[in-house]
């Protein structure tokens, strides 16, 4: 399958771009900056060269164009209100709409933990990444697509255990990116889990033996 990846050179994407292409998929990777298409062809990647927050729509349908499926794992990162209002919030509804003129179905969403951040002091940027986050989850929702929504915690860097906890609500906790991804590459490969909400933690059960179980499940 041609999977594109919308935040294709993000800290998730590049885990996932390896995986996908050692699975035979051909991961194309949404990036903004011309420095990065080495390295994601170096991945495993095809480099799609765009910048989501200047790209209308038909644009983006137009790079989509050709792909069974788009993993949406943009953000802006902690860069502030307006460009997490432009990269998570209007750039998702940018890729919706262009995934619906393209004729591609499959849209699968990198979310965030509910309760992310809970237990500290309010900040204005991250209450509003929240707010945002809460709205691209309704957008999509809203929609005709087959979309799932992963809401993985808090995303750390360690190396990935391939073991996670994943269901409808979960108490909250940490998971590594890698595992993130793990979980990703799983999800692209069952389409019997379609318009569905999915909280991802770390946990004990391998990341695909958990996908399987809530197709299973839900099946």
């Amino acid at each position: 399958m041609n999977i594109f990846i919308v935040g294709g050179a993000g800290k998730v994407a590049r885990r996932l771009i390896p995986l996908l292409a050692a699975k035979g998929h051909t991961p194309r990777a949404l990036h903004r900056h011309p420095e990065q298409a080495s390295e994601l062809l170096a991945l495993g990647g095809e480099p799609v060269a765009g910048d989501l927050t200047a790209l209308d729509a038909a644009a983006l349908a137009a790079l989509m164009a050709g792909s069974d499926a788009v993993v949406f794992s943009a953000g802006a990162g902690g860069a502030g209100i307006e460009l997490t209002n432009a990269v998570d919030g209007k750039g998702l509804e940018t890729a919706v709409a262009a995934a619906r003129m393209a004729g591609i179905t499959r849209f699968l969403l990198v979310s965030a933990f509910p309760e992310a951040g809970r237990g500290t002091a309010p900040r204005e940027g991250f209450e509003n990444y929240m707010r945002v986050k809460k709205l691209a989850d309704a957008h999509l929702a809203a929609s005709d697509l087959d979309w799932v929504i992963l809401r993985p915690g808090t995303l750390t860097l360690e190396p990935g255990t391939g073991r996670v906890e994943m269901g409808v609500a979960l108490p909250y906790g940490s998971v590594t990116r890698d595992d993130v991804a793990a979980v990703l590459a799983a999800l692209v490969e069952t389409p019997q889990i379609r318009r569905r909400i999915i909280e991802l933690t770390e946990g004990a059960e391998p990341a695909s033996a958990a996908v399987q179980r809530l197709a299973h499940e839900w099946g």
